[in-house]
């Protein structure tokens, strides 16, 4: 897949900006399609060039002019079209951090426990910031009331497999954490940890 299914599905939202977009990437999409702001612009441009997108120029005061991008009904199409389309392979997770994870037992174990707390902490922060996405889409509402009333529900359901995706990633950190104590802690003579 490419990266411009990505900002079509975004543009479902609606009509955006560049840098609204990379907000929206950089909140709701990011966790499995990252993109930087100038792989979107450059992305935006040719979209447009294809017909998919249209833009159009707003003056602002003191700011320079912004330009808006919206859906054009072949975009939707071929957004549809693909949305359809099976996938044609499982996930794959390709993750510089899970390689030093498999090599850490040569390394300083405080070094290995300090990267772990990071990454814990990243997934918490992520998760904290789907949490309020999260309730500014049910704005007040229950779940099962915004799944079965709402106009769409592609956004809050990718939503969701973000939050799980960060809870698990905490979990597993946590874990990690765990062994790394119970490795570090002394033993007494039934191989017990101490204290």
């Amino acid at each position: 897949m490419s990266l411009k299914y990505a900002v079509l599905a975004a543009l479902l939202e609606g009509e955006a900006s560049g840098y609204e977009l990379s907000k929206v990437f950089d909140v709701s999409l990011a966790n499995f399609w990252p993109a930087t702001p100038q792989q979107l612009y450059r992305e935006l441009e040719r979209l447009a060039g294809d017909g998919l997108i249209e833009a159009r120029t707003v003056p602002q005061e003191r700011r320079p002019t912004k330009r808006l991008f919206s859906l054009t009904e072949a975009g939707r199409e071929q957004l549809s079209a693909f949305a359809a389309e099976p996938t044609r392979r499982p996930t794959a997770i390709r993750d510089e951090f899970l390689i030093k994870m498999q090599a850490m037992d040569g390394v300083d174990p405080d070094r290995v426990r300090e990267l772990v707390e990071e990454r814990r902490s990243w997934a918490l922060g992520k998760l904290a910031r789907y949490e309020r996405v999260r309730e500014r889409l049910l704005d007040g509402r229950g779940e099962e009331e915004h799944l079965r009333d709402s106009d769409r529900v592609g956004p809050y359901l990718t939503l969701l497999a973000g939050i799980t995706f960060e809870r698990e990633n905490a979990r597993w950190c946590e874990r990690v954490l765990t062994v790394l104590r119970e490795r570090r802690a002394p033993t007494g003579s039934a191989g017990q940890p101490l204290g």
